[in-house]
């Protein structure tokens, strides 16, 4: 982490379809080798799968699946005196969305089917219905800070 100054958060421009900067963040973390326009159609592919489903608008239900893997604390190593302890740590708003967004891709990613439309729109579904190895992730990180409760005086 830099000492001299934060790093200044750039504009994000909504995307075309949905006017929601979530999807548009979503489609820059989805993208490989810059490849924006892929990214895009797997996305918009998700979101009427996701229409298709549940009946409801997609951008509610991909709002509502995002918001559903978001953790509320996570755990952090800290060193003191000679051991490594795994301190549980609230989790700022910023860093919720982008871990939230990178379980949900890398769940998809790793799921079986045809296309990672389908795939994506899936596992989106899933976390919409608070299951799914997105939403499990979610679950074990909550169960380690429990567990590890015990150091929190170490924060």
């Amino acid at each position: 982490m830099s000492r001299r100054r934060a790093a200044e958060k750039r504009p994000i421009t909504p995307d075309s379809k949905y006017s929601s900067k979530v999807v548009s963040k979503f489609i820059s973390r989805m993208m490989i080798d810059g490849k924006k326009s892929v990214s895009r159609a797997c996305v918009y592919g998700a979101m009427e799968y996701l229409a298709e489903k549940t009946e409801k608008e997609a951008l509610e239900v991909f709002l509502k699946a995002v918001d559903n893997v978001k953790p509320m604390v996570e755990v952090k190593s800290r060193r003191v005196g000679g051991s490594t302890y795994q301190i549980p740590m609230e989790v700022g708003e910023t860093r919720k969305e982008a871990l939230s967004m990178r379980w949900l891709i890398a769940a998809a990613r790793k799921r079986n089917g045809r296309t990672m439309s389908q795939k994506l729109g899936a596992e989106l579904l899933d976390a919409f219905n608070s299951t799914g190895t997105a939403f499990k992730k979610k679950e074990d990180v909550h169960r380690m800070a429990e567990a590890n409760k015990a150091f929190s005086h170490y924060r």
